[in-house]
């Protein structure tokens, strides 16, 4: 019987426990723990926030998550004992042969100053539902999508939000009166990828957006309506849909297991320096980008591992850090990023031109993991 602790019920937790599972089934005594009573993936932020579904549509329950040898506990986590793998949580305590953390990355709404004063970010689903109410309201003046630190999770959501609100604007009638600026903390808007950054840049032009490139958000000044960069320029707003900073989660960072802020990890492995300890995902440094589908692949990593040492087969290869992004151009077509982190000296994209193609595989993408991962 193999006992796993998986903390954190995102993608690499999900996709874990499901793979898991899948292969050893009653040999398995997985507890999965997560604070929430729902996932929702990270793209639906932006149907959320430019009006195209609602927050209790996208909600996928974990009640739906029943699988052989897979327990779901929605509790709190307190602590975390990497030595002695043993975590606290508000409801009890847990302890297995393995731990996996898998917490993802927190918003510091506080590193920004201003930031926190109203519905200034649309990064949480939260946030998002805040933000589509304000976007009627919006007719004039100047909207700004800015980043405040990098990394950042799925790094080309500013730009798709970008381009949406250009959308949303244009069918309102009432883009002419409006500006929009997009600031990103990049020389461009997806650096491994030349291609699909010039095919964002000339988006961003056809649609009359100014790029901002290189600088970040180092505060709001929300009395005078000004976004304050890090070079001390500043741009006027009416609208601000903000990126916050980023962070792990302040029960990871007590628990003495990150560096600099994140978790190291043996990028081939996804091991920690603590035995029978790994992790995954956007709470680690592994080198890839901090988005679902890269957690997703680190998760089967630590799966093919797990399994081999409980049927005695080869371990797997190494991750790959490779993963595919989806990119949202408006008018109903999307785009695909596919970039590779770790295979190579350095990481290298491959575009491919948005289509309404690409938007049904992008569809299929949310619906497979929905039916793997809840059955439905």
């Amino acid at each position: 019987m193999l006992r796993v602790l998986v903390l954190g019920a995102g993608f690499g937790g999900l996709e874990l426990t499901a793979t898991l599972s899948e292969a050893l089934g009653d040999e398995l005594d997985a507890t999965l723990i997560d604070k929430g009573d729902a996932f929702t993936f990270g793209f639906a932020k932006l149907d959320v926030l430019f009006g195209r579904t609602t927050l209790d549509a996208v909600r996928l329950p974990y009640r739906d998550v029943v699988k052989p040898g897979v327990r779901f506990v929605q509790e709190t986590i307190t602590a975390i004992d990497p030595e002695a793998r043993r975590v606290t949580t508000d409801g009890g305590s847990y302890e297995a042969d393995v731990l996996v953390v898998a917490l993802g990355a927190d918003y510091d709404m506080d590193a920004t100053p201003g930031l926190a004063d109203g519905a200034n970010e649309f990064y949480s689903v939260a946030g998002a539902a805040r933000q589509a109410e304000l976007l009627p309201a919006f007719t004039s003046g100047h909207a700004v999508v800015g980043v405040c630190a990098a990394p950042f999770k799925c790094p080309p959501a500013p730009s798709e939000a970008a381009l949406l609100l250009h959308e949303q604007l244009t069918a309102r009638g009432v883009r002419d009166a409006c500006e929009i600026t997009i600031v990103l903390p990049f020389a461009t808007p997806v650096p491994p990828s030349p291609e699909t950054s010039a095919a964002l840049v000339a988006a961003f032009a056809e649609c009359d957006i100014r790029f901002v490139p290189s600088r970040r958000v180092s505060a709001l000044d929300t009395a005078r309506r000004a976004v304050v960069l890090d070079d001390g320029s500043e741009l006027p707003y009416d609208l601000f849909l903000g990126v916050p900073k980023h962070r792990a989660p302040d029960v990871v960072v007590a628990s003495g297991m990150t560096v600099d802020g994140y978790v190291p990890v043996d990028s081939a492995t996804l091991a920690t320096r603590h035995p029978g300890v790994y992790a995954v995902g956007d709470v680690t440094t592994v080198g890839a980008p901090k988005a679902g589908v890269f957690a997703e692949g680190a998760a089967r990593v630590v799966a093919a591992s797990l399994i081999a040492g409980v049927r005695g087969g080869e371990q797997p290869g190494p991750y790959d850090g490779r993963g595919s992004c989806y990119i949202e151009f408006g008018g109903g077509r999307v785009g695909r990023v596919d970039v590779d982190f770790l295979s190579g000296p350095k990481p290298t994209g491959t575009f491919r031109a948005p289509s309404g193609a690409l938007a049904a595989e992008k569809r299929d993408f949310g619906a497979s993991r929905g039916a793997r991962w809840f059955g439905h």
